[in-house]
């Protein structure tokens, strides 16, 4: 099994319960094909680089998962198919970016900027 990431931008348009409703319907089409969840990510209302259907920002979700390759396929026609996503992107992780997930989960990047910044404590 591969090792997958996806971003969804959703309508902002959604109310909470809707937005929440929509990932837990994807996560219920990953783990009935198969999949395991490794980290899942809100990242809540965000503004958008450029307009998108007329709109300046989308509620972000990212997901991590482990899957068979041919279910990539069903949750893209799916994400396709869905009036409430407005964009996604699905990447196969390879294993750099595996060994990147691992570490920004477990907070090994916030622990040195907090070591440092002790350190300036103390030096100043």
């Amino acid at each position: 099994m591969q090792q997958y990431e996806t971003l969804i931008v959703l309508t902002p348009l959604l109310s909470e319960e809707t937005a929440k409703e929509a990932i837990a319907k994807y996560r219920g089409i990953l783990t009935a094909n198969g999949a395991e969840i490794i980290n899942e990510d809100s990242w809540g209302l965000k503004k958008l680089a450029y307009p998108i259907q007329k709109k300046t920002t989308g509620y972000y979700h990212l997901t991590e998962f482990k899957a068979p390759g041919e279910l990539i396929n069903k949750l893209e026609i799916e994400y396709r198919r869905d009036e409430r996503i407005m964009r996604f992107l699905t990447v196969a992780l390879d294993k750099h970016a595996i060994a990147y997930s691992e570490k920004k989960r477990s907070g090994a990047f916030n622990q040195k900027k907090e070591a440092k910044s002790q350190t300036e404590e103390v030096a100043g």
